[in-house]
């Protein structure tokens, strides 16, 4: 692996003590912030972690390397450069054969992450079942990934432009466990309830801690879901998000717009709409998450390494 696989020194030696280490994904830096908001928010849930005594290990797709842990230069470049390729499973090989640079889905990121031995991964909301995917076959590749991918996976829910309830159906078919940290709702990214109840709800770090652990003990592959709801200070008005969705989503069917260009397309609407409102939702949340999934990494080297 080494010849695609690069560890930042200080994420090498974390993994090799058993101190906590947290992924986190490039794709907020290149296409889901603008600059310099993308720099300073990713700088900012780095250093939450490293508060929290977990080091972060941010992935990306560089010199035809896997990069687990990034320097502030390589942030700084995946913010500005306009050839990042958004990278998800089926992509990766191409991106690091044809030395590209390359911001990590959620898919990816889980995959890069469980190469390294990483089990916890801060995300912001995790993608699914896309609204009318009976007709469409929209779904998300972190679906996939997570049916298969042993890592635990700290976000705000599902984004709200998402089927919800068909993305908890498909999440129970595969048999990835779905739980709501200290809430019984499973939560919505900019809101913290979907309507849908969390299959299953845990209330301390120790408990998510000891179901990955057991999970991957029993050798039960596949990730786990860590609903962790957006600060109720930080939350937008659910039934404001469901009008700028559907008139989103009617300007996308408009435009002919399809494919993996309908979330970017979505999520920038829902932006213009909400007069830039979503952003900074979507920079609480990031953060909140990162505090939660601090928790549950040292939760975690604990029970696995018996360390703080």
């Amino acid at each position: 692996m080494q010849a695609y696989v690069e560890l930042k020194q200080e994420v090498e030696e974390a993994l090799l003590a058993g101190r906590p280490v947290a992924a986190l994904e490039s794709t907020i830096i290149s296409h889901g912030m603008p600059y310099p908001r993308n720099v300073a928010t990713a700088k900012e849930v780095e250093q939450i972690l490293r508060d929290e005594g977990v080091v972060p290990a941010t992935i990306a797709v560089l010199d035809g390397k896997i990069k687990v842990g990034l320097t502030e230069e390589e942030i700084e470049r995946l913010a500005v450069s306009d050839q990042v390729e958004k990278v998800s499973r089926r992509d990766l090989a191409h991106v690091i054969a044809s030395k590209k640079e390359g911001a990590t889905t959620v898919a990816a990121t889980m995959i890069c992450a469980e190469l390294a031995g990483i089990r916890v991964f801060v995300t912001g909301g995790i993608g699914g079942v896309h609204r009318f995917a009976e007709s469409t076959m929209d779904i998300s590749a972190d679906l996939e990934e997570l049916a298969s991918t042993d890592v635990a996976v700290v976000c705000a829910g599902a984004k709200s432009i998402l089927d919800i309830e068909k993305t908890l159906e498909y999440l129970e078919t595969k048999g990835v466990p779905v739980l709501g940290y200290q809430t019984s709702a499973f939560p919505a990214f900019y809101t913290p309830d979907s309507g849908f109840a969390a299959p299953l709800r845990i209330d301390e770090p120790e408990e998510a801690a000891a179901m990955m652990k057991t999970k991957w003990d029993l050798n039960l592959k596949g990730g786990i879901v860590i609903g962790n709801p957006v600060p109720e200070q930080a939350a937008l008005d659910q039934s404001k998000v469901d009008r700028w969705i559907q008139e989103a989503l009617k300007a996308a069917e408009t435009q002919h717009i399809s494919g993996k260009e309908t979330t970017p397309f979505l999520l920038s609407s829902l932006y213009e709409k909400s007069g830039g409102a979503t952003l900074e939702t979507n920079i609480a949340l990031v953060k909140h998450n990162a505090a939660t999934g601090a928790a549950v990494a040292k939760a975690y080297a604990r029970q696995r390494h018996g360390l703080a």
